[in-house]
């Protein structure tokens, strides 16, 4: 199996060895166990810290995705009006996702290469629509974009939307998210990107109104989130938990609060910003327009006129150094690199930026 020494590909992101460790010990069973129960609640409220929310936190067995679907299926029924507002390949495939479980969706485009603008016009929907969930992107990774949040919280709260669901999946713990302030009924992590750990959980927070909402739509399934409500007053969960996977998300929020939220939003800016001042300097040309809020976890940037992806992303490789190309309309033209948990990291990026200059 091929690997290599340099790794900054947008997630799954290199793992610790402090969390691999936590990984490999081995467990009791986190349906019998009481130590389980503890450390479940401890994730949880670490979770909510990194989140900035008093809203409960859910934890799940299973990829980004399950938290995706699972909250959307278990909030909506058929004809259900879903407001899509979409940036890119994500914004888009969140309305695309409502729409096959039957609910009517329309969806708000701005560019790949743009961030959410123009309030005016998604208050005009919204008032006219009157949808039950607005969706929404934070870091939309295929184009290396952070959305503002605030403006659309402020609109869904006014406006009194039931629901704001938010993927917040490449941005959780690398960037403020400031959940409750934001007016975020559904907030959505993965475990990894920022938090460091294998792919293995996924967490996200659900507001009182989600609840009810939650509670009146009864949705049965293995992403449903409606057995979490109780799961730790009657110690009792849907499935056997996986507890290797939690301890490891654990690890992980502990890190980041360890180091200090503030400390390590600043420490991913940082990173980010000597990235792109870097390839630019090397007469790149970064993906994202001048008005478009660049991500502190993921640059995207133009394959070089003068090389093919393939040939520049295996000219990569021979030199140790693997990144990820781009989805959708970017595919083929946009690479990527994902500067986010342990890849936020000053000397892994100077090391991978000399490779990418050697090729150039």
């Amino acid at each position: 199996m091929q690997t290599y020494p340099l790794s900054l590909v947008p997630g799954p992101v290199s793992v610790p060895e402090k969390i691999r460790r936590v990984y490999q010990t081995d467990y009791g069973s986190g349906d019998l166990e009481p130590e389980f129960f503890d450390l479940y609640a401890k994730t949880e409220a670490n979770l909510k810290m990194i989140f900035g929310t008093e809203n409960s936190v859910v934890i799940q067995s299973g990829e980004a995705m399950l938290a995706l679907w699972g909250a959307l299926k278990s909030c909506l029924r058929p004809a259900d009006r879903v407001l899509a507002i979409s940036t890119g390949v994500f914004g888009c495939g969140i309305g695309e996702m409502a729409a096959s479980m039957g609910a009517e969706v329309r969806t708000i485009h701005w560019d790949n290469n743009e961030t959410i603008g123009d309030q005016d016009r998604i208050d005009t929907i919204i008032k006219t629509f009157k949808p039950k969930m607005i969706t929404a992107v934070h870091c939309e990774t295929p184009s290396g974009t952070l959305n503002p949040l605030t403006e659309l919280g402020k609109l869904k709260n006014d406006r009194h939307v039931p629901i704001l669901y938010v993927d917040a999946v490449s941005s959780v713990g690398g960037a403020p998210i400031q959940t409750d302030w934001n007016h975020i009924d559904l907030c959505l992590g993965g475990s990894q990107k920022c938090l460091s750990a294998p792919p293995s959980t996924c967490f996200l927070s659900v507001s009182d109104t989600a609840w009810e909402i939650i509670e009146q739509v009864d949705y049965a399934g293995y992403d449903a989130l409606k057995p979490f409500r109780l799961a730790q007053e009657k110690k009792f969960f849907p499935y056997t938990p996986d507890w290797y996977g939690i301890a490891a998300l654990n690890t992980g929020a502990e890190g980041i609060l360890n180091e200090g939220l503030t400390k390590c939003f600043e420490r991913h800016q940082h990173v980010a910003d000597f990235c792109r001042n870097k390839l630019i300097h090397m007469g790149l040309t970064l993906f994202p327009s001048a008005n478009a809020i660049p991500s502190p976890t993921v640059t995207a940037v133009h394959v070089p006129s003068n090389h093919t992806w393939p040939d520049f992303d295996a000219r990569l490789r021979k030199h140790g150094l693997v990144v990820g190309g781009s989805l959708g309309p970017m595919e083929n033209k946009v690479f990527r690199l994902g500067h986010m948990g342990s890849q936020a990291d000053m000397k892994l990026l100077e090391k991978a930026l000399v490779i990418i200059e050697k090729v150039l």
